[in-house]
């Protein structure tokens, strides 16, 4: 995990853009990450109050290009600023579906000081495949991310 978050940094102290080193984390993350099927972001839109928008990402195309917060994991993430793990999105009453391959998915908030900004969001074919140490791995990149912000 370590080798993981000092490729994070390098690419977040790199010269691209924004939405370049966040597509280059999602590839990051999908390559070393065996379970983890789709990576994501969804962004704050900064033209419509309480709404995401979708960012970069690696994985299949999805239909939700814009979600309202409180709407599924990514908008109850946004809406209550916390990390939804669900082991088993079948059991998620308020779950998107995105695929029906998608079993277990991992929802972390960024936040620009008290500010929310955004959130990276990662289904995975595999129950149970959020491990207390991914959950870790995923806040602390987006602590990190902050600064991109």
């Amino acid at each position: 995990m370590d080798s993981i978050l000092k490729e994070v940094d390098s690419i977040l102290e790199n010269n691209s853009s924004r939405d370049q080193k966040l597509k280059d984390i999602c590839v990051l993350l999908d390559r070393e990450i065996e379970t983890f099927n789709w990576t994501g972001f969804y962004l704050a839109d900064p033209n419509e109050d309480r709404m995401l928008v979708l960012g970069p990402y690696v994985g299949e195309e999805t239909d939700h290009t814009r979600i309202p917060y409180g709407t599924g994991i990514c908008g109850q993430a946004a809406e209550t600023l916390d990390t939804f793990v669900v082991q088993d999105v079948s059991k998620a009453g308020n779950y998107l579906a995105c695929s029906l391959d998608v079993k277990s998915e991992i929802v972390v908030p960024i936040m620009k000081g008290d500010q929310f900004v955004g959130e990276l969001d990662i289904d995975s074919h595999t129950l149970n495949a959020i491990t207390p140490e991914l959950k870790v791995l995923c806040e602390k990149i987006c602590k990190r991310l902050s600064s991109i912000f």
